[in-house]
């Protein structure tokens, strides 16, 4: 069964050594996407002159999901061809405005099957949400 990796160019790069996302068969298994960008800064984040942190967790969900779909395209996918999703928030009071942005990506009837949880942190202090994604090529 092929097994390939997948670098966009135009993405942010890994900040280790693994691919954006992964092809074997039928399937597309994409790593963890944040809010951050090509240029290696973060959307949706304020920082105080005292380093106090206030994440926007709408900002950074609808970045997190646009970086998804490049990834998907770059596969000749979609986001419509997402079949599961896992969702990794810093923290469950941000779950309600996260899920007001994911709803115009997805519905119940077409969008994937989902997980939601709330870890202790992210790979960074300005990331409120990491999404990592499995899609069907198949299609």
């Amino acid at each position: 069964m092929p097994n390939e990796p997948l670098i966009v160019e135009d993405r942010p790069g890994a900040l280790a050594n693994y691919p954006h996302a992964r092809k074997v068969g039928d399937l597309l298994f994409v790593s963890g996407m944040s809010c951050r960008q090509p240029d290696n800064s973060h959307v949706g984040v304020e920082i105080e002159d005292d380093g106090t942190i206030h994440r926007d967790i709408a900002v950074q969900t609808r970045a997190v999901i646009e970086n998804l779909q490049a990834i998907l395209a770059a596969a000749d996918t979609a986001l419509t061809d997402v079949v599961d999703i896992t969702v990794f928030l810093i923290d469950m009071d941000d779950y309600a405005g996260f899920n007001e942005v994911y709803n115009e990506y997805f519905d119940a009837q077409t969008g994937p099957a989902r997980t939601t949880v709330a870890v202790a942190e992210l790979p960074h202090p300005n990331l409120a949400i990491e999404i990592k994604a499995v899609a069907y090529l198949g299609g």
